[in-house]
């Protein structure tokens, strides 16, 4: 095999492709490790916070999310697909009217977004919802 400039050319460009992708960490793993310290390990329920979030985002910088948990303490949002999953959090105290809040988070690419609400009694609920981000309206 001869090896001309073309060549090497090709090679070093592949092999600096490889190293970069298999370097990239899994974010929804991150998600999963970071809900796991918060929760302590305890197991998650579903069903009684809600979630509302666009199933289409024209634009990721500002994704407009919902969440109505009655009976939380704290509320964590997380997004899969980002660099840094934890999004925000909310408190609420024993006099808050209203256990919901609303935000604008910014959005990496499609992904998930995971509410975990932690319950007056200790235990963990969560709401998942799939947001999926166009480039100018456009699908993908």
């Amino acid at each position: 095999m001869e090896l001309t400039r073309r060549k090497i050319l090709a090679l070093s460009a592949g092999s600096v492709a490889f190293a970069t992708l298999s370097s990239l960490p899994a974010f929804a793993s991150l998600t999963d490790d970071a809900i796991a310290e918060l929760t302590g390990g305890a197991d998650v329920g579903e069903g009684t916070i809600k979630l509302t979030a666009p199933e289409i985002a024209e634009n990721g910088n500002t994704v407009p999310i919902e969440v109505d948990a009655p009976g939380a303490v704290e509320v964590t949002l997380y997004a899969d697909g980002n660099p840094v999953p934890n999004v925000a959090t909310f408190k609420f105290g024993p006099l808050s009217a209203s256990r919901s809040a609303s935000t604008r988070i910014r959005l990496a690419t499609t992904q998930n977004v995971v509410a975990v609400a932690k319950m007056e009694d200790g235990s963990f609920q969560m709401a998942k919802a799939n947001v999926k981000v166009t480039i100018g309206g456009c699908g993908g």
